[in-house]
């Protein structure tokens, strides 16, 4: 594998603004694209998630945005479910893409500008191919997950993300409301 984490994670955001393209232009696609979507964009969160914010908050000093980012992910996961969810032949499925469309691209412009290149600059060449493995491996477990298909577990690495103390011993559905609370602020 020659691509680094950042490669990767890059490669991903421009496949997910492909698709809301072709969710924009082509109307006739959605009902095959909704799924192509959300499973993409909830596995490349999972992979995060798990490989990439853990590392890029204790070796790159990126703590902060990456808590930012996490809570940028709860509200995304939510943003899937609702658009999976709406009939792509209704009026509302506009809408719902289009907030999902914003929510992800303010995302990944962030992302872009702040934690990646704070991963390259600080993580040596090395790492960042170890994390780009571990992510690759990560991502294809999670390939055809939806976002309502996250474990407790996932949820608690997500909180340790965000930062949020004091919730190891909340149920799934009582951590993952927290978590939503905690991202709409």
């Amino acid at each position: 594998m020659t691509a680094d984490v950042v490669d990767l994670i890059m490669q991903d955001h421009r496949e997910v603004e492909r698709l809301f393209d072709e969710l924009k232009d082509h109307p006739e696609k959605r009902k095959g694209l909704v799924p192509v979507l959300t499973t993409l964009l909830s596995a490349h969160s999972r992979a995060e998630e798990s490989v990439v914010y853990p590392a890029a908050a204790a070796e790159a000093d990126e703590a902060d945005d990456v808590a930012h980012s996490q809570e940028e992910h709860v509200e995304a996961d939510q943003l899937l479910a609702k658009l999976a969810a709406t009939d792509p032949d209704s009026a509302a499925f506009d809408k719902v893409l289009q907030d999902l469309v914003d929510a992800v691209s303010h995302h990944v412009n962030e992302e872009e500008s702040s934690v990646l290149p704070g991963i390259r600059a600080k993580l040596s060449e090395k790492r960042r191919l170890e994390l780009a493995e571990a992510f690759a491996a990560s991502r294809k477990e999670h390939l055809g997950d939806q976002p309502d298909d996250i474990t407790r577990a996932e949820l608690l690495q997500q909180a340790r993300n965000a930062d949020i103390s004091g919730v190891s011993s909340l149920d799934k559905d009582a951590l993952q409301k927290k978590l939503r609370e905690e991202a709409s602020e």
